[in-house]
């Protein structure tokens, strides 16, 4: 009995032990990853990758040193950690990089937004799959135009932790038809294209991030990109800093499918550079025949935009056999404080499909003013121009513009200007059940 009782215990020894060995780190040195700066590491970072899948799952450890790599491809159940130190340095050969894929439906985007396996790090129909760490994911990349560097496709419970992501060609983390994403504590810095792109995307939260693009900087899509419209619904973001040329915080170009339930708060909003200025401090964009429904904008902090706020139902219709306008309703804009503002922020419908239930509440517009004589009220459609805060050129107000909007709702909003401006304050052209409480100065 005792013999047995002995080789039991062993037996149970022995399958902890192979427990504990298939749950160890994967260090990418033991499959002959170099990080020198010098040597291509791209095949034994995805020996390492692959083995941790192969046994079930686990985390491949990426230690001190430059990694030079091409396209890195995860797997599911893996975490791929970067330590303090390390760096997955982009090869500047195209070659290094997987090819487009090959796509079973027309093409009706702009290729940055359709191709997700030209990419530095890529994965597609995974699960659970997390990039953590203290390390730096660099594109090595200083103009626009190239790979992708972290792009995610058809996945499911995604976690980008800690990294830095930097000197990025394209979109920085770019996530089509991915399902709770958790982007957490990420800087992105000197990304020549957009920043964090989730495009067809639900139960997404971006919190603690710093991000800094020469493009829009967080920019959720509902685009055509999946051959459909899709949704992208249950958007938190939260907590950033974020600096840029261009908007800041942007709901669309891409506008095809249901944008529902989105909430961007307690940010601070800078242009990217000293004497420069972003281009917008949020858009919100419906123009493709889509949705925009249930928006909570609350406790932004924003210096430097040319244009506070721009929020545009119009009818490019891009995807659209006939283009026909979509529906923007229920944005809510509350503890709002712009400084430096030389373009009036700006809600504008169309005639027959007016903006709907729009909320302003305490905000505070500082523009800089100083026209010399009053701008033409007469301000033109455009329904189907690209949607962009400078789009009307300087508009008829100082500090804010609403034009075709149906159910407005208004209290504490300010509006002061730096130098005299002939211009009023707010102008308000076809807006019905508006009840004002809007002090100027």
């Amino acid at each position: 009995m005792k013999s047995a009782v002995g080789a039991l215990r062993v037996v149970g020894l022995l399958l902890l032990l192979v427990a504990v060995a298939a749950a160890a780190d994967i260090d990418i040195r033991d499959f002959g990853a170099k990080g020198d700066g010098v040597t291509k590491d791209t095949a034994a970072i995805q020996r390492a990758i692959d083995q941790a899948a192969r046994s079930g799952g686990g985390t491949v450890v990426v230690p001190a040193g430059r990694y030079l790599c091409g396209t890195i491809q995860l797997r599911s159940h893996t975490t791929l950690e970067l330590r303090n130190g390390a760096t997955l340095l982009g090869s500047s050969d195209k070659t290094d990089y997987a090819e487009y894929e090959k796509l079973p439906y027309p093409v009706l985007e702009d290729e940055e937004t359709m191709y997700f396996h030209h990419a530095l790090v890529t994965g597609e129909d995974l699960d659970y799959v997390a990039v953590t760490g203290q390390g730096v994911i660099d594109g090595n990349r200083y103009k626009r135009g190239g790979p992708k560097t972290v792009a995610l496709k058809n996945c499911r419970h995604v976690s980008i932790r800690g990294v830095t992501v930097q000197n990025s060609a394209n979109y920085s983390l770019s996530f089509l038809g991915c399902d709770w994403v958790d982007v957490d504590g990420v800087t992105v810095l000197n990304s020549q294209a957009d920043g964090i792109d989730p495009d067809n995307c639900r139960y997404v939260r971006i919190s603690n991030c710093f991000v800094e693009s020469r493009d829009d900087a967080i920019c959720p899509k509902a685009s055509m990109a999946l051959g459909r419209p899709g949704f992208t619904e249950g958007v938190a973001v939260t907590n950033c800093v974020i600096r840029t040329n261009s908007a800041n915080f942007k709901l669309g170009t891409e506008s095809a499918g249901t944008f529902r339930n989105i909430a961007f708060s307690n940010s601070v909003i800078l242009p990217k550079a000293a004497g420069r200025r972003s281009t917008a401090g949020f858009e919100i964009s419906m123009v493709d025949g889509g949705s925009i429904e249930d928006v909570v904008i609350s406790n932004i902090s924003m210096q430097g935009a040319s244009a506070p706020f721009f929020i545009r139902l119009g009818n490019r219709g891009r995807g659209q056999a006939t283009p026909q306008p979509g529906i923007l309703r229920g944005v809510l804009v509350d503890n709002l404080v712009a400084r430096g503002a030389v373009l009036a922020a700006s809600v504008t419908g169309l005639p027959s499909h007016p903006v709907r239930d729009l909320m302003l509440h305490n905000i505070l517009i500082e523009a800089e003013g100083g026209g010399s004589g009053p701008v033409a009220t007469a301000v033109p459609e455009m329904p189907a121009v690209y949607p962009k805060a400078w789009m009307f050129g300087q508009l008829p107000a100082v500090g804010l513009f609403v034009r075709h909007v149906d159910g407005l709702t208004m209290s504490n909003v300010r509006i002061k200007m730096r130098a005299p401006d002939a211009r009023p304050a707010m102008l308000f052209d076809d807006v019905k059940e508006a009840p004002l409480n809007a002090p100027t100065r």
